[in-house]
């Protein structure tokens, strides 16, 4: 099972602050709006989301389908098939994808302590 694409979502409460603070690390803007309070920064392969006002707490990000550049995969596991195996091991979701569907979907679930895990499919 391949989760995707790995990044770090953090919940900041000034996004201008804290895209200077990590262009300072050397992260570079890679895409997002900063005007919609979001942006995802890149440091090499190392990839962070900047959300302001969209999540409580900083959370894990997989993309199934995308590479670290956000781009297609030829090959993914799809986040339905994805989301059958966690609830056959015997994982509760916080949020869970439509069985029904293709395409774009998304699930969370948490962690032992309390941390968010979103998948969040885009293809």
């Amino acid at each position: 099972m391949n989760l995707g694409a790995f990044s770090v979502s953090l919940a900041v409460k000034d996004i201008k602050a804290s895209k200077a603070f990590y262009e300072k690390l050397g992260f570079a803007e890679f895409h997002g709006n900063i005007d919609q309070n979001w942006l995802i920064m890149k440091n090499g392969p190392h990839v962070i989301g900047l959300f302001q006002g969209m999540f409580d707490k900083n959370t894990l990000t997989f993309n199934p389908g995308w590479d670290g550049s956000a781009q297609p995969l030829k090959e993914f596991t799809d986040i339905r098939e994805i989301q059958r195996h966690l609830k056959e091991h015997g994982l509760d979701l916080a949020m869970e994808a439509d069985e029904s569907t293709t395409g774009p979907a998304s699930l969370m679930l948490m962690d032992p302590d309390g941390n968010p895990i979103l998948l969040d499919q885009h293809v």
